[in-house]
């Protein structure tokens, strides 16, 4: 469990626009609500899901997608940036172990915050 949790940790840069490639990913009933940038890709936040895709390699043409179901967070966390810490972080304590999501200051905390309640409350 210590490998899983220390190489599951993801940043989000800024929010962008949903990509339509992720219309792949989604299953029936499923809705893409708000898309991020992360350092090589984008991650997407569903009614069901968090997705995060994870470009390799040199040319970025291998992609590893990670998922992680709003059924399998048993608890999160979430911390806002403060004076000197400027970014915020997002722990979800699922059934597979623990993810960490570091968020810019880009990133509205609560917006995020508020989709993954409304998706697992």
């Amino acid at each position: 469990m210590a490998e899983l949790n220390s190489m599951m940790a993801w940043t989000f840069i800024q929010e962008v626009e949903v990509p339509e490639s992720i219309n792949d990913l989604l299953i029936a009933g499923e809705e893409a609500h708000i898309a991020y940038k992360t350092v090589r890709d984008t991650a997407v936040v569903t009614n069901k899901r968090i997705i995060i895709s994870d470009k390799q390699g040199l040319t970025g043409k291998k992609v590893e997608i990670y998922t992680i179901p709003f059924k399998s967070i048993i608890m999160y966390s979430s911390e806002n940036g403060g004076t000197f810490d400027l970014n915020t972080e997002l722990e979800l304590w699922t059934k597979a172990g623990k993810f960490k999501l570091n968020l810019n200051k880009k990133v509205d905390i609560r917006k995020l915050d508020k989709i993954i309640a409304e998706a697992i409350l």
